[in-house]
């Protein structure tokens, strides 16, 4: 069995499981944090079955009571995927309990409503169709990360999985009447709010308009229905076709806010009631000082795209607030919150990791809505565009991505940052500003006098790196911030061109 684009090793052993003689897999499909392929030309059915005797796999070595829940999102091909991913955890030796079509914050909610320890998600998120994949986790509300991916992936491919007996299989209804339940508690707005939903016809389609209805708001939907063919476009609330979308919606309805939400559920983008986008890592500002005022000194981590105004922002200060920049990722960004004993997370993709008292540590875009529509409460005689303006202002570059092939990015990226370090430590600075530390956690982070940052890592997932620019001055001075930092990229022959620049 060998991957589609000519893995050189077998995947599992011709003979070893009759059922998996016809698995494709591509190794390229394991990714950082984790698992999305092509389907069916990366992985088919049988390589879905293999991953899932695989993960049971490592359920069993790792000592995890045989349990899983497992869930689908709603795109055709979806229910298929699920069952073979079923097949292969049963023959593992787990216990399935299958909760049907979901969100993954809601097959993670049944982790703790189910007391069930592993979780497997079919999704392929914001992706287009012909993509599918799986999100999982063994530690709610954790998932895997590149150790535990890169554990699965070598059971997988190196053909290690065991089957052993006791597999056995449950559906299990009132999951999502329990998961609505939890998210909105007993809280219903006590101003009026009118609230754009907007879905992009992805499965938040059938949660978020009945959840923010159920919270008081007066909901209009924008692309709720139920079609995976994505007739508008792939719902994705970082893409600006979306955020354009909803505020077109919000202007023509004279909307108080959009709610965006992506293919699975995980993510929120926020348009105020002007019609002014505002990018997650600047919500995340807004939340954190109306919570930081509810619970003073507390913890936040931000992902190291995210804005400065979590280090700078006054209003956080006064109250208290101290923020650490950590590693981009959705599995990075939960396991810091819990480990730290952070009460939020925030990442500028637009994931939130709330933990208690406000929520259970893992992305949710449904408590997000909730948890923004709170806020606005909080602040009757404001509106959004009323708390945008009261933020600092500050002026941020797209994410732009460089090519740089997955091979040599990661040794390319080591020598940037010893590269920036010299310069720190010689004295030399960026576009005329002073450096003040350089946060190394997931590439470089290069911290500026006035405020200002430069950003280069490699991406994930692709075979670039990323690079992101702030500055607190204007648009000049963010041109030149970038323009410092690429003239040290560009002493890389490796580095290609950007996908978009300034």
């Amino acid at each position: 069995m060998t991957a589609p684009d000519a893995a050189p090793d077998p995947v599992v052993t011709p003979n070893t499981w009759e059922f998996l003689r016809d698995a494709q897999i591509a190794p390229s499909g394991f990714r950082e944090y984790d698992a999305r392929w092509k389907y069916p030309e990366a992985i088919n059915l049988p390589g879905m079955t293999a991953l899932g005797l695989g993960l049971g796999t490592q359920m069993q070595a790792r000592g995890i009571r045989p349990d899983i829940v497992v869930a689908n999102d709603y795109r055709d091909y979806s229910l298929a995927i699920k069952h073979a991913l079923v097949i292969g955890l049963m023959q593992a030796g787990i216990r399935v309990h299958d909760i049907g079509p979901a969100l993954s914050p809601m097959a993670y909610f049944a982790q703790f409503h189910l007391d069930v320890p592993a979780v497997a998600m079919v999704t392929a998120s914001h992706n287009p169709n012909g993509w599918t994949g799986v999100k999982m986790g063994f530690d709610r509300p954790l998932t895997h990360g590149p150790e535990e991916m890169a554990e699965l992936r070598d059971i997988v491919l190196g053909g290690h999985g065991v089957a052993r007996p006791g597999g056995a299989y449950a559906t299990v209804a009132g999951v999502e009447d329990a998961y609505l339940d939890d998210l909105a508690g007993d809280f219903r707005l006590s101003r009026p709010l009118r609230v754009v939903c907007a879905t992009g016809n992805g499965t938040a389609g059938r949660f978020a308009p009945k959840l923010v209805a159920r919270i008081g708001a007066e909901v209009i939907g924008l692309h709720e229905r139920l079609d995976y063919t994505f007739p508008n476009y792939n719902p994705n609330p970082e893409a600006l076709e979306m955020l354009h979308d909803m505020a077109d919606a919000v202007r023509s309805h004279g909307a108080d806010l959009a709610l965006g939400f992506d293919g699975d559920g995980d993510r929120c983008g926020v348009v105020d009631d002007e019609g002014e986008e505002i990018f997650a890592d600047k919500v995340g500002v807004l939340l954190a000082r109306d919570w930081a005022a509810i619970h003073p000194g507390a913890r936040f981590i931000a992902d190291v795209k995210s804005t400065g105004l979590y280090a700078s922002d006054p209003v956080l200060a006064e109250r208290g607030a101290t923020t650490e920049y950590w590693k981009t990722g959705h599995s990075h960004m939960k396991r810091r919150v819990r480990d730290t004993g952070a009460l939020a997370g925030f990442e500028k993709s637009g994931h939130y990791f709330l933990a208690p008292p406000v929520g259970r540590g893992y992305d949710c875009g449904m408590r997000v809505a909730v948890e923004i529509c709170r806020m606005m409460d909080r602040h009757a005689g404001a509106s959004l565009s009323d708390l945008r303006r009261g933020l600092p202002v500050t002026y941020t570059s797209p994410t732009m991505s460089p090519f740089c092939a997955d091979e040599e990015k990661y040794a390319v990226l080591e020598r940037l940052v010893d590269r920036l370090q010299a310069m720190a430590a010689a004295g030399e600075g960026l576009a005329g500003h002073p450096v003040t530390g350089i946060v190394t956690v997931n590439g470089a982070r290069v911290m500026l006098d006035h405020g200002g940052w430069a950003l280069v890592r490699a991406s994930s997932n692709t075979p670039n790196l990323v690079v992101v620019c702030e500055s607190p001055e204007g648009t000049d001075d963010l041109r030149a911030i970038f323009q410092a930092m690429d003239a040290v990229i560009r002493t890389e022959p490796a580095v290609g061109a950007y996908d978009q620049s300034l």
